[in-house]
């Protein structure tokens, strides 16, 4: 069951990021409410499995850093889909020259502490202005 990334030309809201990501608990994102077939902003991937959508990874990008968002379908947590979509959205990010990735766990996520562990553990780190801050590797880099 290979996992799929696909970039979303343009993003809609449509019933699997309604399933995804807005079936996220209160506190999890920010984001709408949206219309159905309403473009959204920011740059959108999904990830399918069999067929079925089962993630997204969001990025928003501004003065060579983005914010990068993931959300996987409930029934497919716990199963590597989240780390894929960060390992993903990591290289997109090299593609295009952004120098950090970032999240912003907000106070109100159900397990902030448990979501900043595990940002951590990918190697995310605290900054002083309280976003989580990921270094990208871009590839002429990565042959050093």
């Amino acid at each position: 069951m290979p996992l799929r990334w696909v970039r979303e030309e343009p993003p809609v809201w449509d019933d699997d990021k309604g399933r995804v990501v807005g079936g996220a608990p209160p506190g999890v994102f920010s984001l709408g409410p949206f219309a159905p077939g309403e473009v959204v902003p920011g740059d959108w991937w999904h990830v399918e499995r069999d067929g079925r959508v089962v993630g997204y990874g969001w990025m928003d990008h501004s003065w060579g850093d983005a914010e990068v968002l993931l959300a996987v379908d409930s029934d497919a947590r716990a199963q590597g889909i989240g780390t894929f979509i960060l390992d993903r959205l990591e290289d997109e990010a090299a593609k295009q020259g952004i120098n950090y990735l970032y999240n912003v766990v907000p106070d109100a996520h159900p397990d902030a502490e448990g979501l900043t562990r595990w940002l951590q553990r990918r190697g995310f780190a605290p900054s002083h202005d309280g976003r989580l801050l990921k270094r990208t590797v871009h590839p002429h880099e990565r042959s050093r």
